[in-house]
């Protein structure tokens, strides 16, 4: 459900029905875009593919008390939001990330957690040839092949790359590594539900049968006329018209930073070009707004929020009793938390409102595989129906290479030279 009754009267009902019918008619192209694959992926993803991750995820968790996940943003950030979002590991099997910054520091970090454990990779790149990713994946190859031998290092590196071509895929084949594919019509941001991010989330114990039947069933509701993707999208569009050109997204749950990271990626990557977007900014409150809520409240009028509530009841925690009343907290005694956590969500709206802050609202039933499959869906129809009412193209990245190239000229790589 989306609730845009916080938005003060900005947009103008009729002006903002016609961008809704703009918004509709760019479900038929992003699916039938080159980069559209993610479109149908809940109904039309390989089988037999996915029969071999649950397979894969099954070994790991006999044999590893670690998988070390190698890869940078998109190859990384999906699964580990759904991972996050879900309370973590229910297997025995504990996730690290790595390849994703180029810091000593958090990589001795990871490689001091590891320690003397059982540990598998999965490396995730297309090409191999991704600088933090790839220099991740030597460390910890020779970590494995120190530790087992070269055969049974092969057995526990898994690779999720190209199906035909590339560094890290002509390696896979020659060592022998099982390989998964990076599906040549889907983005890394739009990646989450392949092989990308399945492999990873399987281990950790989740559903990915449910996280795919939620992403299918969002599909159906969206697939002929983006349903409330394509009014969100418009919605988004109409208040970046009127100079409302920062979105944050808040959330409640900790446990959805990630989340959050996942769709700053994949709102900014798609958006972020032609000197054209939306800028995308996440909090995780109440936390938050002991830092960024003067700002929200009282900051420069260019901003607007979109709240993800989870509407169910999720109890467990109730305010202790006191014998005294030195915290002045004897009204709440007795009170759930997460009603009191919810209190506060329907609060904050109600006061960013006030301060002239535009706020919409998407609803959760409740934080589950089936939920999170359909908002991830339901996030990556909206990105592509809001890149498109803005005219861009939300399936590329040019502007990513101009970093690495002024790397590479620094560092010495051959070719580079300036």
């Amino acid at each position: 459900m989306i609730n845009f009754k916080y938005t003060g009267g900005l947009v103008n009902e009729e002006e903002y029905q016609k961008k809704i019918d703009e918004t509709r008619t760019y479900v038929a192209k992003a699916e039938q875009d080159a980069f559209g694959g993610w479109v149908n992926l809940p109904i039309d993803y390989d089988k037999e593919e996915f029969a071999r991750i649950k397979e894969a995820a099954k070994k790991i968790n006999d044999n590893s008390d670690y998988l070390v996940c190698i890869g940078i943003g998109g190859s990384y950030l999906g699964h580990r939001a759904v991972i996050e979002a879900l309370g973590g590991e229910k297997s025995r099997t504990k996730i690290l990330y790595a390849g994703n910054s180029l810091s000593t520091r958090s990589l001795q970090r990871i490689i001091a957690e590891v320690g003397d454990a059982d540990f598998s990779v999965n490396v995730i790149s297309k090409s191999g040839t991704t600088t933090e990713p790839a220099v991740a994946f030597r460390v910890f190859k020779k970590m494995l092949v120190d530790k087992y031998g070269e055969e049974e290092a092969a057995k526990r590196i898994f690779a999720t790359t190209d199906a035909a071509k590339g560094a890290l895929h002509d390696e896979a084949v020659a060592k022998g590594y099982e390989s998964f594919v990076v599906p040549d019509n889907i983005g890394g941001r739009y990646s989450v539900l392949t092989a990308v991010g399945l492999l990873a989330i399987a281990v950790a114990g989740i559903n990915i049968d449910a996280l795919m039947d939620g992403a299918a069933e969002e599909r159906a509701a969206l697939i002929s006329d983006g349903g409330l993707a394509a009014e969100y999208a418009a919605m988004r569009n109409m208040l970046l018209d009127k100079d409302y050109n920062i979105e944050i997204l808040a959330n409640f749950e900790p446990q959805f930073m990630y989340f959050n990271e996942w769709w700053k990626q994949l709102f900014g990557e798609s958006e972020g070009k032609d000197h054209k977007g939306i800028y995308p900014a996440s909090v995780i409150d109440s936390t938050d707004l002991h830092s960024m809520g003067q700002y929200i409240q009282q900051g420069r009028r260019n901003l607007f929020e979109t709240f993800v509530e989870v509407r169910d009841e999720y109890a467990g925690i109730t305010v202790p009793e006191a014998v005294d009343d030195l915290d002045g907290l004897k009204y709440l005694e007795g009170r759930e938390l997460d009603y009191i956590n919810k209190t506060a969500n329907a609060a904050t709206r109600e006061a960013h409102t006030s301060g002239g802050v535009p706020v919409l609202e998407i609803v959760l039933p409740t934080v589950d595989e089936r939920s999170l499959g359909a908002l991830i869906y339901f996030f990556e129809m909206s990105c592509a129906l809001s890149g498109f009412t803005l005219g861009v193209n939300p399936f590329d990245q040019p502007g990513v290479e101009a970093y690495k190239t002024r790397m590479f000229e620094l560092l010495g790589k051959p070719g580079y030279e300036k």
